[in-house]
């Protein structure tokens, strides 16, 4: 029997053996529910060919055509992707809006005697949840920063604080950007709605009575931007400070980014899109830097002059109330260690508090 569902908690989707987005690769491409995989029902140009047989030629000769484009991909997914599948598999599938795409797969796999559920609405149930959480209500999460200029580790701090038990959450991971500008990481960024749609995935798998450790960022990680409730609740929210030595942090960065620094032709493109209030003397003199080698000065440079003004303009250094502020004169693995265990105190203090 075919259940309809529009329960999309993380508890209910983990409850499904697979979540089966049978929309087009493309609208796939662009968002989907986090953890589905695409078994479409009719791929971008099957799905083009048939709405436009659709709309200019004949209606019925556009039904009967999806019905054996639908019916072959159904038969090949059966036998190649769900090929393995037991009797005791429990999809729930979805396409745009819950209708012909979805319905289509779904009575194949009730006869096929899987206890399958359709998501009531398709995809857009789950956008219309993740714009009001994201747009329309204030975020009930406990947010705490953690802040510090351009190169004090603080990625490599987020990760050590979360092995011991606190809530965090990594933009920058779900961003798919190290938001800097040589932040760009292999594969590019999601969509700001997928952006969107794994980070409400994160949030609402995170305890709001508990404090959440969360990378201070800009309103933009690369080109992604982060939605209007989040921003309003990491602006008002206390921070945790690093603070380290110039030359320690260019030599991390340096460290860090070694790919874009092993990459002459690329680290001269990002030194172009530098902000037009760097003069063009600076740039040059900058760009020959890089074309010597000579990445570590580069970076000094780029933090006394680049990184840490804007820093101290978003407000970083004044703006914010400081609950600790951590000072590592090294960022190798032991000082990030200790880094961690003195932020996820502070973090503890304030659950308390």
């Amino acid at each position: 029997m075919i259940r309809r569902t529009s329960d999309l908690s993380p508890a209910a989707r983990d409850g499904f053996d697979a979540l089966i987005d049978v929309r087009s690769p493309a609208e796939f491409d662009l968002d989907h529910l986090p953890g589905a995989i695409n078994l479409p029902v009719l791929d971008d140009e099957q799905r083009a060919a048939v709405g436009t047989e659709y709309v200019q030629g004949s209606k019925f000769l556009a039904r009967r055509t999806g019905a054996a484009l639908v019916a072959r991909n159904i038969a090949a997914h059966l036998e190649g992707a769900l090929g393995d599948r037991d009797g005791s598999f429990r999809p729930l599938v979805y396409c745009w809006r819950g209708g012909q795409r979805s319905g289509a797969m779904v009575t194949v796999m009730d006869q096929v005697g899987w206890p399958v559920a359709v998501l009531e609405g398709g995809y857009q149930t789950w956008r219309r949840r993740v714009k009001a959480a994201l747009y329309d209500t204030p975020s009930p999460h406990r947010l705490v920063l953690l802040d510090g200029p351009t190169g004090a580790g603080k990625t490599a701090v987020l990760a050590a604080v979360a092995a011991r038990g606190v809530q965090t959450l990594d933009l920058e991971a779900l961003a798919a950007h190290r938001g800097s500008l040589f932040g760009a990481m292999p594969g590019g960024q999601p969509s700001q709605k997928a952006f969107e749609s794994g980070l409400h995935d994160a949030l609402s798998r995170l305890d709001p009575a508990r404090p959440v450790l969360v990378e201070a960022e800009s309103s933009k990680i690369g080109a992604r931007i982060v939605p209007p409730s989040l921003w309003a609740a990491m602006t008002a929210a206390p921070a945790v400070r690093l603070e380290s030595p110039v030359a320690v942090r260019a030599a991390r960065t340096v460290r860090d980014y070694a790919a874009i620094a092993a990459d002459p032709a690329a680290l001269d493109r990002a030194l172009t899109r530098l902000p037009r209030h760097i003069g063009k003397q600076t740039v040059t003199a900058w760009r020959a830097l890089a074309a010597a080698g000579e990445v570590e000065a580069l970076a000094t440079e780029l933090i006394v002059q680049h990184y840490d003004p804007a820093y101290r303009r978003q407000g970083g250094a004044e703006g914010r109330v400081h609950q600790a502020v951590v000072v590592l004169d090294s960022l190798e693995h032991a000082a990030l260690e200790q880094a961690a265990d003195q932020v996820a105190a502070a973090v503890n203090d304030l659950d308390r508090a």
